[in-house]
């Protein structure tokens, strides 16, 4: 499923128009978004934990010349799925 048939069927199910749905998924993007940036994370209950990891820097390797670069630290977005995501889907 992408995103303009993700649109569609919250609209069907919730008897929204599409335009309200892609609102209100666009609202729902912006908020983990903002809340994730402001180092915050965005817990759903039942669904699952948004959240911001530290990736430590490292040594990597250029596959074309084999040469030893160094890979900065960064910060990556995770999901957690709650148990009944979980359980829905097992």
């Amino acid at each position: 499923m992408n995103k303009s048939e993700f649109i569609v069927h919250i609209a069907t199910t919730a008897g929204l128009t599409k335009a309200q749905a892609t609102a209100a998924l666009q609202a729902v993007e912006t908020g983990v978004i903002d809340t994730l940036a402001n180092g915050g994370q965005v817990t759903l209950t039942g669904f699952g934990i948004f959240s911001v990891k530290d990736r430590a820097a490292r040594t990597g390797r250029n596959p074309k010349t084999g040469e030893e670069i160094q890979i900065a630290a960064t910060k990556v977005p995770t999901f957690k799925a709650g148990k009944a995501f979980k359980e829905a889907i097992n």
